[in-house]
């Protein structure tokens, strides 16, 4: 084998370069002597400027270090300038925002789309400031505050330029918006503040809280018991702002650098396991005795480790909700609660931390601070309180970095709250019922949600009309006597009609006393004992100084009403019993105004002018000058032209009143002491307490309701501030009604214009006459409701929008009602309250010795005599009206008349 012979490299000249002169080539050999002299001057020159740059900087960095403080301060002062400007910039800026209130009616229920489109409106209006406002100062807030006279009063405050772009929301008719002006809070003794910063994965979004129930009912629960007398207050404000782009680039380059910071540290642990794992299983038995069995070496055996690679950082992935430009927004979230009892404003702070908790996923509103044991430093402590403060009194907004959300996340706060929210019932809202105070009208037991119990009432002024359905026993009468002895003792007058005499006992407890026996009068016409007192009524008495006309229609749409007469069914009837009243009435007018009252006619004396033809002629004759032409030729020209039976249909109701003793003794008085008006006038308590509901006593109740109607008509003669607040009560409107229909419906429309209020009870709303319960459920200030069964339920329960449903409403527990009432010329409720039980609401009221005294002052009042007595003087009436009929006419004229009509009617 031939040694090895290394390779001679050959230096070849390349084929390309030219030959030189020798002449030329010493030339070129000073030329570049010439330029390395040069070169190295300047390079020399270049290092030395170099070296001098850095030997300033170094100084220079020494001398700073020398002097850090004078750096320092030249910083501080730059930044406190700086901040004072802005600041008073800030403070300007605020000088020129502008609130907004907004109220949502009953069916308020908006939809994602209105409500996004709102929070699009809000975000854009923070942006109309002047051009030098402040970053801070582009915000606009969202108040929402419980201070006991709502129970969350929603506000809106931005800035000025923004109010057209504010005040017309997409929401509609369905929310008022009112400017409002600055609230000034009274200093309370106890005050906590608060600020919340998004905690958890900060790019993952809040929870998507349904819009049924409302999102913000969590809130409304939380101050549901709060208490306006003790001062209790609580605020949540939230600000909106539109961040610049650089903060949000910024912010996204944070998160993407911790992203792939993250993922460096994770793939490195997961290397390091992975070394881990594989030096473990080389030095384990099982690898050493595999070798040794298999005769390998250890070392060749061993396995190649691959290290995981860092996997690459999806950017929609690591930013999540921050992924997107669109609709994306910074927030500041600061609450403030204040009381003037301790512990009160701390509670409260507490239930509304746990209010928000609700918006929690995998990112949440967490309070910001630090906790140490059982303190903890936040906003109530320095060195962040004052700055607190500040946003708080000047409207800044300056969020924490970590608050960036999506307006789909704050659906539930950019909205007042919806028809599905269930709103605390207030005491501004339903006003406590004070004892002795006739500006309210006792309602019931309202138990608040922290188990507080207080008497709820209404304004008298506004309670015109009410209603109360349930099955028996449920407690609509115990309520409504509740607040009728309530009225009694403010000095109110009241009527109680009731057919079956059960409320007077129950309520002659409570209403003896010394100072209303006085105007109480008692109308009971049920006869029973072996000396019954009945009290006594002339319909068509005119002592009182009706108008004739009046009291003629008044009796006679009484017996049309129950008897079921009109133009087409029985208009002879009709025409016969007006006639027969306007000459009586004319009789009962003359004896007044000849100072004989009691010669005065009844109605029964309507048989005698019928079939009595001398006491007619008599009639005719004594008051011709009192009756109008029109009327004299009736009786001259058409009246003797009826046959006999042409009557029965007059006389027949008439004789069924006169076979009865009560209703014979009761009406058969010349001068009756039961007066409507008067009662009215002198704010008398009268009970009025009918027999029954068979024929003759509804005839007997028609006759008073349409009495009640004339009388309370007749008050437009006096002027309405002289009117004096009267109320009636009917129980038993079934029975009621089925004597007077119209006349009760009319008294559910006309009788707020003379201040005589009505308050109505009844088993089924539905067997009321139609008039009737069309009149009822339209001008009701009241509809209540106890327990019963869902068909009779649901008349009811649909005024309300069945909201309560039937269902609920059917399973009340006894004196348990729903209600809705009237206050400020809006409906409050329905709410569930307890109807008012007089052995405990009027326990101190109680008087049960005095209840004899009371019955007996009650039927003196009444003018009541013994029924012998009144029964013997209705007896003897015809011939007291008969004689003064002779004594006013001539005798001559009044046989002549006599003859001539006894002829014709023959």
């Amino acid at each position: 084998m031939g040694r090895h012979r290394p390779r001679r490299h050959l230096h070849r000249r390349p084929y390309h370069q030219p030959v030189l002169h020798p002449h030329y080539q010493e030339r070129r050999v000073d030329m570049d002597s010439a330029a390395s002299n040069l070169t190295g001057q300047a390079s020399a020159s270049t290092s030395g400027e170099v070296l001098d740059l850095i030997n300033g900087l170094v100084n220079a960095v020494d001398w700073l270090f020398d002097h850090w403080y004078l750096l320092a301060l030249a910083i501080s002062v730059s930044w406190g300038v700086g901040e004072v400007m802005v600041r008073h910039l800030a403070q300007r800026a605020y000088a020129q925002r502008m609130a907004l209130e907004l109220t949502p009616n009953r069916h308020f229920d908006p939809g994602l789309e209105e409500i996004f489109r709102r929070g699009v409106q809000l975000s854009r209006a923070s942006t109309s400031m002047p051009w030098w406002a402040p970053r801070r100062s582009k915000t606009v807030q969202i108040r929402l505050r419980a201070d006991g006279s709502a129970p969350l009063r929603y506000r809106i405050e931005g800035p000025a330029g923004g109010e057209r772009l504010l005040a017309i929301t997409p929401f509609g008719p369905n929310v008022t918006v009112d400017r409002s002006r600055p609230i000034r809070d009274k200093p309370r003794d106890h005050v906590v503040r608060a600020e919340f910063i998004l905690r958890g994965k900060l790019t993952a979004p809040l929870r998507e809280v349904p819009l049924e129930p409302d999102p913000l009912q969590p809130l409304v629960d939380a101050v549901s018991d709060l208490r306006a007398e003790l001062g209790d207050l609580a605020e949540v404000r939230l600000d909106i702002q539109r961040a610049p782009k650089w903060a949000l680039r910024a912010r996204r380059l944070q998160i993407l650098s911790a992203a792939r910071r993250q993922e460096r540290r994770e793939t490195q642990r997961a290397a390091r396991w992975v070394r881990q794992d594989a030096t473990g299983m080389e030095d384990s038995l099982v690898w050493n005795l595999q070798a040794l069995v298999t005769g390998k070496d250890r070392a060749a055996g061993r396995r190649l480790v691959m290290p995981p690679v860092p996997r690459r950082v999806d950017p929609s992935e690591a930013l999540g909700k921050l992924a997107d430009d669109d609709h994306l927004v910074r927030v500041q979230l600061l609450v403030m609660c204040a009381s003037n009892i301790e512990g009160r404003a701390e509670a409260r702070l507490a239930q509304l931390q746990a209010a928000f908790d609700v918006f929690g996923g995998r990112s949440r509103w967490a309070m910001r601070g630090w906790r140490l044991g059982p303190w903890r430093f936040g906003a109530d402590h320095w060195p962040t309180r004052r700055r607190w403060e500040r946003r708080w009194r000047l409207g800044q907004c300056q969020p924490p970095r970590a608050n960036w959300v999506r307006l789909e996340e704050l659906t539930g706060l950019l909205k007042p709250p919806t028809v599905h929210c269930r709103l605390p019932l207030l005491a501004g809202d339903l006003p406590s019922f004070e004892f002795a105070n006739p500006e309210l009208l006792l309602q019931g037991i309202y138990r608040g949600p922290d188990g507080r119990k207080r008497l709820v009432a209404t304004y008298t002024a506004e309670t015109l009309f009410e209603c109360g359905v349930g099955k028996a026993g449920g407690g609509k009468t115990e309520r409504a006597l509740a607040q009728a002895i309530g009225v009694a003792h403010a000095g109110g007058g009241l009527m109680f009609v009731d057919p079956h005499r059960d409320s007077w006992p129950r309520a002659a407890t409570f209403l003896a006393h010394d100072h209303l026996m006085q105007r109480i009068a008692l109308i009971d016409l049920n006869a029973a004992g072996p000396s019954p007192m009945l009290s006594s009524w002339n319909p068509i008495a005119m002592h009182p100084g009706q108008e004739p006309h009046d009291v003629v229609e008044a009796v006679t749409d009484a017996f049309a009403s129950i008897l079921g007469w009109d133009d087409a069914a029985a208009p002879r009837a009709l025409t016969i019993l007006t006639s027969c009243l306007a000459v009586l009435v004319a009789v009962n007018r003359a004896a007044c105004q000849a100072g004989r009252r009691d010669h005065q006619a009844t109605i029964f004396h309507v048989r005698s002018l019928i079939s009595d033809p001398g006491f007619r002629g008599a009639a005719l004759a004594a008051v011709s000058d009192l009756l109008d032409e029109e009327t004299r030729a009736w009786w001259r020209t058409v009246f003797p032209t009826f046959p006999p039976d042409a009557f029965g249909v007059v006389l027949n109701p008439l004789a069924r009143l006169a076979a009865n003793p009560v209703t014979r003794a009761f009406l058969g008085q010349p001068v009756g002491v039961y007066n409507s008006r008067a009662a009215m006038d002198n704010g008398l308590i009268v009970w009025v307490c009918p027999a029954g509901n068979g024929p003759t006593d509804r005839l007997l109740t028609a006759l008073i309701a349409r009495d009640l109607l004339r009388a309370v008509r007749s008050r437009r003669d006096t002027p309405e501030e002289q009117r004096r607040p009267f109320r009636l009560y009917f129980d038993e409107l079934i029975t009621l009604t089925g004597a007077a229909p119209e006349t009760i419906a009319s008294m559910f429309e006309d009788f707020r214009k003379f201040r005589v209020t009505v308050h109505g009870m009844t088993q089924l709303l539905g067997r009321l006459p139609a008039p009737v319960r069309m009149s009822l459920t339209q001008n009701a200030s009241t509809l209540a409701s106890t327990a019963g069964s869902k068909t009779a339920i649901t008349p009811i329960t649909a005024e309300w929008g069945d909201k309560p449903t039937p269902d609920e409403v059917a399973v009340l527990d006894r004196f348990e009602h729903y209600a809705s009432f009237t206050i400020g010329g809006r409906r409050v409720g329905p709410v569930r309250i307890t109807g008012p039980h007089l052995d405990e609401v009027f326990a101190d009221y109680a008087r049960p010795r005095n209840v004899a005294a009371l019955e007996r002052a009650a039927r003196v009042t009444a003018g009541a005599a013994p029924l012998d007595e009144l029964t013997a003087t209705a007896a003897t009436q015809q011939g007291r009206v008969t004689d003064f009929l002779a004594q006013r006419a001539p005798a001559a004229t009044a046989d002549v008349r006599l003859k001539k009509h006894a002829e014709g009617y023959q």
